[in-house]
């Protein structure tokens, strides 16, 4: 099917992923391990899942990827790896809102970036939206209104801005990955996420056990087998069918969703600044994109 129709199957699959993805926050919350553990976890099960996927389906191998393609997904795949870590560890000491939505400044970064690595031009537009999104940033951290002395730890935004910019370093260095099956493409990139953290935990001594209490462990499987191998795989099919503007609109369900569930689940308050940010880092992101 052509990818300039939207599938309803399609969009509901795309939708789906998005809303399992905006519950990761809630559930790092009830993981008791590191970071780069978890990180870990989540590669090598998400790997392991969609290389069983792969199999079974008869998609398309890994064998087919040229060498030097090859070589930059690996790249890739770690950068992705150390920003899992870092929007984990930022679950760690802000609340789960205001991660994510210094996590969201990725295509503010990206914007401001375009220019140099791929000479694209900075329009008025896409200017007005960064500087919006700055806005937002500062209303985010609570720098404006007094909110920001507890939950929203200046360190735990710095680790959120942080893995924006290692998650924009994973979509430049995408950029100039073209014409792969996704699939394959998916499946390397997890794997040495997951890969990448050992050297980093063995450094670190931060190799945990897998947990054992049940509810944590469960939990920890969840994450890895539900959050990254399936989910990948409705979101990358489903994107096979939809517009490209309907993916651009679709994906912000994911900070949304995120929002809304911290506040439901976690009692994560959000203060009206909070709210206002909120809305100008996303909604510049989107007017941006479209």
């Amino acid at each position: 099917m052509s990818k300039q129709t939207n599938d309803r199957k399609a969009v509901l699959a795309y939708i789906g992923s998005a809303l399992v993805f905006g519950t990761i926050g809630v559930f790092r919350r009830y993981i008791s391990v590191s970071s780069a553990f978890l990180s870990f976890t989540r590669g090598i099960l998400g790997g392991l899942f969609v290389m069983a996927y792969t199999r079974i389906t008869g998609k398309v191998s890994v064998r087919s990827i040229p060498r030097r393609q090859l070589l930059w997904l690996i790249i890739s795949g770690a950068v992705m790896g150390v920003n899992w870590m870092l929007l984990f560890e930022a679950y760690n000491h802000t609340t789960v809102a205001i991660a994510t939505l210094c996590y969201y400044m990725q295509p503010t970064i990206l914007i401001l970036l375009s220019p140099v690595l791929f000479r694209e031009k900075l329009t008025r537009k896409k200017a007005l939206c960064a500087a919006v999104a700055v806005i937002g940033m500062v209303l985010v951290t609570g720098v404006i209104g007094g909110t920001g002395t507890q939950g929203n730890s200046l360190y735990g935004v710095l680790l959120g801005l942080l893995a924006a910019c290692f998650y924009a370093g994973v979509i430049i260095i995408n950029k100039k990955l073209t014409g792969l099956d996704p699939y394959p493409k998916t499946l390397v990139q997890l794997l040495s996420a997951g890969i990448t953290m050992v050297p980093y935990m063995l450094l670190t001594n931060s190799f945990d056990v897998f947990p054992s209490d049940p509810k944590a462990a469960i939990m920890l499987l969840i994450v890895g087998l539900v959050h990254t191998g399936i989910t990948y795989v409705l979101y990358f099919g489903s994107m096979e069918h939809l517009r490209t503007q309907t993916v651009a609109i679709l994906g912000y369900i994911d900070p949304v969703s995120a929002l809304f569930f911290s506040a439901l689940l976690l009692k994560e308050p959000l203060s009206l600044y909070n709210i206002i940010g909120a809305i100008l880092i996303i909604g510049s992101a989107l007017i941006s994109e479209l």
